[in-house]
C-alpha cells in the first residue's frame, strides 16, 4: 500500500473535522462544535492537535461585534487529508481473504 495513513487525522473526531473543512474554505468554531456534538474544550483539544501538526489554521478576526474563531485547512493539511482518504479507500478496495467457514 503506497498511500499514507495520517495518525493525527485518523482519530474519528479529527477525521470528521478534516472532512468538513475539506468541503469549505473556513468554518466557525461553533459550527464544528455542533457538528461533532462535543464540548468546547473537546473541540479545542482536537483543533490544537491538528494545528500543531500544521493541518489547520485558526484565526480570530477582529472588528465590530463579537470575535469568532474560524478554522480552515492549510494546503498541507488538505493534502494530508486526501492522502489519508486514499489510504482508507485502498484498504477497502484491496482483495480480502475468504471468510472462515462456520459449518
Amino acid at each position: 500500500m503506497s498511500e499514507e495513513f495520517d495518525e493525527t487525522i485518523h482519530a474519528p473526531n479529527r477525521l470528521r473535522i478534516c472532512a468538513f473543512l475539506d468541503a469549505t474554505s473556513s468554518t466557525e468554531f461553533g459550527v464544528l462544535r455542533d457538528l461533532l456534538g462535543v464540548a468546547d474544550s473537546v473541540l479545542s483539544k482536537h483543533l490544537k492537535v491538528l494545528q500543531d501538526a500544521g493541518h489547520i489554521e485558526v484565526s480570530k478576526p477582529t472588528g465590530r461585534g463579537r470575535v469568532r474563531t474560524w478554522v480552515s485547512l492549510t494546503p498541507g493539511g488538505r493534502a494530508a487529508y486526501h492522502r489519508h482518504v486514499a489510504a482508507l479507500r485502498a484498504l477497502f478496495d484491496s482483495p480480502r481473504p475468504d471468510p472462515p467457514r462456520l459449518d
